[in-house]
C-alpha cells in the first residue's frame, strides 16, 4: 500500500480529542514506502482496539511505509524523544507507548516523536534488520531537521518499550552499522542517540530469558550463536554507547525482568552511565496507563530528571 493511504488513516484517527497534542505527521522514508518494502506482500492496517473512545488503544500491523507522529511543547527544552512502542514484533501500538506518553513530556518541556516502523517477519529487504533501518533513518531525520522544531541535534534521544526497547537498544549498540543503502543527504548524520529509556524492554536472544515472540520473529526457531549474539543488545555495549534509562516490572509475565538486568549488567561493565528502576507491580505493557496510583507511575518523572541530569555536550 502506498504512503498516502496510510497517512489519511492515521490522520482521520489524530482528530480526535486524545490525540490534539499532534502537530503533524511524516514519512521516515521519502518515497513513503521503504526502500526494502518493495517484495513485501503486506499491507497496511489500524485498528481501534479499545471500546472506550476516551482511552484509545490503536495498533498496525503491514507497516511499508514507516511514520513519525510529532508531538509539540507549547515551551520546547530543545530535547527531543523518539519513541519506538511496543508490540511483540507483530504490530506497534500508537497510544499506550506513544500518544499517552505527549503530556507528560510535553509539560516538562520534551518533544515527543512516536514512530511506526517495520516488522522482521514481514518479507522486507532488510528481513531482521528493517526495524533497525527505520530507526537509523528516523533519527538521522531528526537531527537533520533539528531545527524545525526547535530542537538541540545533540540532545536527541530514543525511548522504546517491549519489542520497541529492542528496536531502541540495537539503536543504541548498532547505531553506526550499514543495515540499509544511503538514500540522501539526511544519511549523512551520525544515527547515535544521544540518551536511552527502556522500558520493559526485550533485550536478550538467549533462549533462558527471551521473549519468545521477538526472538522467533528476529532469528527463527533454529539460529545460529552468530545470530544470538547479533540481536541481543547486551552482548553489543562498548563503551560508546550512549547512556541509558531502564525501567521494568518486577512481576512482567511476558518480558522477564532479566532483560533489563542483563542490559543494565552489560552498560555497568563497560563504564556506561545507566540507572534502572524495578518495581515490584505492574505487568507488562503499562505505558503510564497501566499504573496509575501505583509506584510504577512516577517512572516518567525519574525518566525526565535522569535526562535532565545527564553532562552537557
Amino acid at each position: 500500500m502506498s504512503y498516502k493511504p496510510q497517512l489519511l488513516a492515521i490522520t482521520l484517527l489524530l482528530t480526535s480529542q486524545v490525540a490534539l497534542a499532534a502537530q503533524t505527521t511524516f514519512p521516515v522514508w521519502p518515497s513513503g514506502d521503504a526502500p526494502g518494502a518493495k517484495n513485501s506482500p503486506v499491507s497496511f492496517t489500524l485498528t481501534e482496539r479499545s471500546k472506550d473512545p476516551a482511552l484509545p488503544d490503536r495498533a498496525v500491523t503491514g507497516i511499508r511505509a514507516p511514520q513519525v507522529t510529532v508531538y509539540l511543547p507549547k515551551k520546547p527544552n530543545g530535547v527531543a524523544l523518539l519513541v519506538t512502542p511496543g508490540g511483540s514484533y507483530k504490530r506497534v501500538v500508537l497510544d499506550k507507548e506513544g500518544s499517552d506518553l505527549a503530556q507528560p513530556f510535553n509539560d516538562r518541556g520534551y518533544t515527543l516523536f512516536v514512530m511506526t516502523y517495520r516488522m522482521p517477519e514481514d518479507g522486507h529487504a532488510e528481513g531482521a534488520n528493517a526495524p533497525l533501518a527505520d530507526a537509523q533513518r528516523a533519527l538521522r531525520t531528526l537531527r537533520a531537521r533539528a531545527g524545525e522544531w526547535k530542537i538541540n541535534p545533540q540532545h536527541i534521544g530514543v525511548m522504546g518499550f517491549s519489542a520497541g526497547g529492542h528496536v531502541a537498544a540495537s539503536l543504541e549498540t548498532r547505531y553506526d552499522e550499514a543495515v540499509y543503502a544511503p538514500v540522501d543527504a539526511i544519511d549523512r548524520q551520525s544515527a547515535r542517540p544521544d540518551f536511552v529509556v527502556l522500558g520493559y524492554p526485550v533485550i536478550s536472544m538467549d533462549a533462558a530469558i527471551a521473549h519468545a515472540g521477538s526472538r522467533k520473529a528476529l532469528i527463527g526457531d533454529t539460529p545460529t550463536a552468530e545470530q544470538i549474539k547479533h540481536y541481543s543488545p547486551e552482548l553489543n555495549v562498548t563503551a560508546q554507547t550512549p547512556p541509558t534509562f531502564l525501567l521494568h516490572a518486577v512481576d512482567d509475565p511476558s518480558v522477564p525482568v532479566a532483560n533489563s538486568l542483563v542490559m543494565f549488567n552489560a552498560l555497568h561493565a563497560h563504564n556506561v552511565q545507566t540507572e534502572l528502576h524495578l518495581f515490584s507491580h505492574g505487568q507488562h505493557g503499562f505505558g503510564i496507563r497501566g499504573v496509575k496510583n501505583q509506584p510504577a507511575a512516577l517512572w516518567p518523572e525519574l525518566a525526565m530528571n535522569w535526562i535532565a541530569a545527564l553532562p552537557e555536550k
